[in-house]
């Protein structure tokens, strides 16, 4: 058995808080890396030593192989039979009976100790029967994308792990009442006698990681990101191992998590919900594998002010998330079955980010390595109707990867591409692969999804079915698709108060038809920015969601500083978010930097090349010519926009005043006329109130609009002049 050890840097270093340790006549000083015993110095390897210090300093509890190797064999892939020699020398030199074998589990120092403690040992726990049960409180974790993480720097990552592990964990969670059984950066496992105790740790370790990452660069350390279950149930004890449905639906939760998510099991959140300030967001059902049964989920966050309205939300009925399911990509040669393992950890991570998609985690598809000849069965078993397959051929130094997005249930291949690239690049590569598939299918998915939600009746849908129904006709302006869009929003947010997205959608909704029925003093654009807002205090790690509240405060208040900082927070959760970029290269515009705008702009693009929104993106170019005062290249763009969608008016208006610069009276002036045939009342003055344009590209825009002849006040002007 291999095992794949993390760290830079062997446990001797970093402990000297205790320069001797006493257990009987054997004294261990640390500081000098020697063993006494009976006051006479033994000859140690280096390796013994350092097995025996990682059980000494875990002398309370029984130590697993791949922890012991994790501490004694930093930074290195080693075999299991390496520990057994060490373990043998250290009986030998020691007696035979100081360390103990736990069949299953591990090893266990059998001494006593007399001497002062160490730091990092919870506190001893009074003597209890081999065999027992109790109610607990597991709390499973692990390091999101390790692997990936060592692959890039052995040192650094090892590092960073070593500080989670001694100052974020083992000196934490003794003092919730927790108890270390496993840890190592892929299996972290605790017992907590309290639920309230286990959520109350959990969010304060996810919290003070998330300040790390806010303290370092990239350069000192890798963001570390982390997801952890807890599940509470009567369980076995057995020598210091957990087992029981309370340990397997830890473990399930575990899996399911999103980064630096905590999820609870029902029972949980019935513990906890009214007895610490922890908000609770129900996902609805996920079916249980290992118990066969669905388990509802709850996602526990900090509590906020602003999150005491949405605790009283109703739960939803089901997940409101589409399940996918990332398969092993196939790869030819064992040998390079690590380039595969990479690009499927890659995807799945990128993909998770998408608070649209549900995205099974990579631990549970491992299995499906070279079963993408039963994808009905896969997809079956894991409960999920859409499965990301993918090949890596490699030859030599050049690899090709081809990726499809596939519609389980009638074997449909709803998208295809292939990449390449060489294997000295091929991290920087994974990143592109991955960001570009989680951009290109998620649009797919939502087609899929949203044709599937017209089909269905339409007597019963639940909030979900709302939204996707409402999709279809988002775009359609000033149509009867489009108010009926707005009703399954409006249904959508009271079927599920506490719905991120479809608030977000339903402030979308609003924005649109402020902007093409140019209302601007009317209600609709306050609506909007109130629900924009709403939907991140309901989920502030929703890309999509933040990226529309940023373009709501930049549109409705001005305030472009915030509505930055705001697509930035959404980029530094899902780099992959083509809204954000799109939306943040619209705010720009309106500060006229309209380079910046169309890098982002054509960023977005590149990213989602089939949006639905290209007709605005298309706009938002234009509008980055505008403010460069490139009219020509303005009006180019907003043609290609209007040809996409002919009822956009935005597009219409930048582009009549782009005409108007170049001196095109004559076609500027036939757009205007269309224009107040759709928009009646409206006036260049009205407009100039609510533009977001600043100056002096607002009085530009103005001048335009005035030289096509556009009325300046709707009380004096009924028509162009």
């Amino acid at each position: 058995m291999l095992h794949t050890s993390r760290h830079k840097k062997s446990a001797r270093q970093g402990k000297s808080v205790t320069p001797v340790w006493l257990f009987g006549q054997i004294e261990i000083r640390v500081a000098e890396r020697s063993v006494h015993v009976h006051g006479a110095p033994l000859a140690l390897g280096a390796r013994a030593f350092d097995v025996l210090v990682a059980l000494a300093e875990r002398h309370d509890r029984v130590v697993s192989k791949a922890e012991l190797m994790d501490l004694a064999w930093p930074g290195m892939v080693v075999e299991e039979n390496n520990l057994t020699v060490q373990v043998s020398a250290l009986r030998k030199a020691l007696g035979a009976s100081t360390i103990a074998t736990v069949v299953g589990r591990g090893y266990r120092l059998t001494l006593a100790p007399s001497g002062p403690l160490p730091a990092l040992a919870p506190e001893a726990q009074p003597p209890r029967p081999r065999l027992q049960r109790r109610l607990a409180a597991v709390a499973q974790a692990d390091v999101i994308g390790w692997a990936r993480l060592v692959a890039r720097d052995p040192g650094i990552a090892a590092e960073a792990w070593k500080r989670i592990r001694t100052e974020r964990i083992e000196k934490t969670a003794t003092a919730f009442g927790g108890r270390v059984i496993e840890l190592t950066p892929e299996h972290i496992q605790l017992e907590f006698a309290s639920a309230v105790e286990s959520v109350t740790w959990s969010l304060d370790f996810q919290d003070a990681l998330a300040q790390d990452r806010r303290s370092r660069t990239e350069a000192d350390t890798p963001p570390m990101h982390m997801r952890i279950g807890i599940a509470m149930d009567d369980a076995i004890v057995d020598d210091g191992k957990l087992v029981g449905e309370g340990v397997n639906l830890a473990a399930d939760l575990q899996q399911i998590a999103g980064h630096d998510e905590v999820l609870v099991t029902s029972k949980v959140h019935g513990f906890v919900a009214h007895r610490s300030n922890a908000h609770f967001t129900a996902l609805g059902e996920r079916w249980s594998k290992r118990l066969q049964r669905p388990i509802h989920l709850f996602r526990a966050e900090p509590l906020q002010p602003s999150a005491l309205v949405a605790s009283s939300a109703k739960p939803a009925v089901v997940t409101r998330m589409t399940a996918l399911a990332v398969l092993p990509f196939d790869i030819e040669g064992p040998a390079d079955a690590y380039l595969g393992d990479g690009i499927t950890e890659e995807i799945i991570s990128t993909l998770s980010l998408n608070r649209a998609l549900f995205v099974i985690a990579h631990g549970s598809t491992l299995r499906y390595r070279g079963a993408q000849g039963d994808l009905h069965g896969v997809a079956d078993e894991l409960g999920v109707r859409y499965l990301l397959t993918g090949r890596v051929q490699r030859m030599d130094r050049q690899l090709r990867i081809r990726a499809s997005l596939v519609f389980a249930p009638d074997l449909r291949m709803l998208w295809h591409e292939h990449f390449s690239g060489t294997v000295d690049e091929i991290f920087s590569f994974q990143a592109d692969i991955a960001a570009n598939v989680a951009a290109a299918i998620a649009p797919r998915v939502q087609d899929e999804e949203v044709a599937r939600a017209r089909s269905r009746p339409t007597d019963r849908y639940d909030a979900y079915d709302c939204v996707l129904r409402a999709l279809s006709g988002l775009y359609q302006l000033r149509t009867a698709e489009f108010e009926t869009a707005g009703r399954m929003l409006h249904r959508a947010v009271e079927l599920d108060p506490g719905y991120a997205q479809a608030h977000a959608h339903l402030a979308w909704w609003y924005s649109l038809r402020q902007a093409e029925g140019h209302s601007p003093g009317t209600a609709e654009g306050v609506r909007a920015l109130e629900l924009a807002l709403r939907a991140i205090q309901l989920d502030s790690r929703d890309a999509w969601a933040l990226s529309v509240a940023g373009y709501m405060v930049s549109l409705q208040t001005k305030d472009h500083q915030q509505a930055m900082a705001l697509y930035e927070q959404a980029l530094a959760i899902n780099p992959s978010c083509a809204a954000a970029w799109a939306r943040s290269a619209a705010t720009l515009c309106y500060m006229g930097r309209g380079d910046e705008a169309l890098a982002r702009v054509q960023r977005a693009m590149k990213l989602s090349p089939f949006d639905e929104h290209q007709f605005w993106h298309l706009m938002i170019c234009g509008s980055a010519c505008f403010v460069a005062r490139r009219f020509d290249e303005c009006a180019a763009w907003l043609a290609k926009a209007l040809r996409l969608n002919p009822r956009y008016n935005g597009a219409r208006r930048i582009r009549i005043a782009a005409l108007a610069h170049l001196g095109e009276l004559v076609e500027a002036r036939e757009l205007a006329q269309s224009l107040l045939i759709d928009v009646p009342e409206f006036s260049v003055e009205e407009f100039g109130r609510w533009s977001p344009l600043m100056q002096p590209h607002r009085d530009e825009l103005l001048q335009g609009l005035r030289l096509a002849g556009l009325p300046e006040s709707p009380q004096l002007d009924k028509g162009l002049t």
